[in-house]
């Protein structure tokens, strides 16, 4: 997959993976360890981040909304990353202000480009304006197979509403299987991607992550 976007001097990371990865929990140890460092930094999420972004969310996860299009589905991802980017991350970064993110890019490229079975190039070149040149200097992939993660997303899901999950939660075991085969892949296709085996202990994981971390940024 060609890349025509370049990297901006900043901070910015993004954390990505399977249904109930464990990138909350995660995310959660990474920011209060960058508080110990007294590394200041803006937290958000995809689909999400904004008013606008948030809306779009609703009816993004929505369980009723089984019969959206695959193709209405990844534009509605772009639409909320268009606001995103425009509204807040980018601004962010223009002001040297570092910006962590649950979710970006890369989780369209793997669940509508390869889940929904769009492809990858097509849904890159559906958020080429969205993304505004925008990618993240390192990308963490918490990688959990499916029956694992399923289980814990749905627990997640019900403290959001979502019974008996969200509407990508509630979709067939293939799906989900090749969601995890796509995240496997992404590495090949940009260097600053790191997958990150989430089926070790929490205290493993947020160890290894912060020695990357450590390793990138010199800190």
């Amino acid at each position: 997959m060609g890349n025509s976007f370049q990297h901006l001097t900043g901070f910015f990371i993004t954390f990505e993976g399977p249904e109930g990865c464990g990138k909350s929990t995660q995310i959660s140890l990474f920011t209060s360890y960058l508080k110990t460092l007294d590394i200041g930094f803006e937290l958000t999420r995809e689909p999400g981040g904004t008013s606008i972004g948030e809306s779009i969310r609703k009816i993004l996860l929505d369980p009723g909304n089984k019969a959206m299009n695959p193709i209405a589905e990844a534009y509605l991802y772009a639409a909320s990353r268009a606001q995103h980017v425009n509204e807040k991350i980018l601004p962010l970064l223009e002001k040297g202000i570092n910006v962590i993110s649950d979710r970006y890019l890369d989780s369209s490229l793997i669940y509508q480009g390869v889940g929904r079975g769009i492809g990858m190039e097509r849904v890159m070149k559906i958020n080429e304006e969205a993304v505004a040149k925008v990618i993240p200097g390192l990308c963490f992939v918490i990688m959990v197979r499916p029956e694992i993660g399923l289980k814990r997303a749905k627990e997640t899901s019900r403290t959001d509403g979502y019974e008996k999950g969200d509407r990508l939660e509630q979709e067939k075991r293939d799906f989900h299987n090749a969601i995890y085969q796509g995240f496997k892949q992404l590495p090949e296709f940009r260097k600053d991607i790191v997958l990150i085996d989430g089926e070790r202990s929490i205290e493993e994981v947020h160890a290894e992550i912060k020695w990357i971390f450590s390793e990138k940024y010199n800190v």
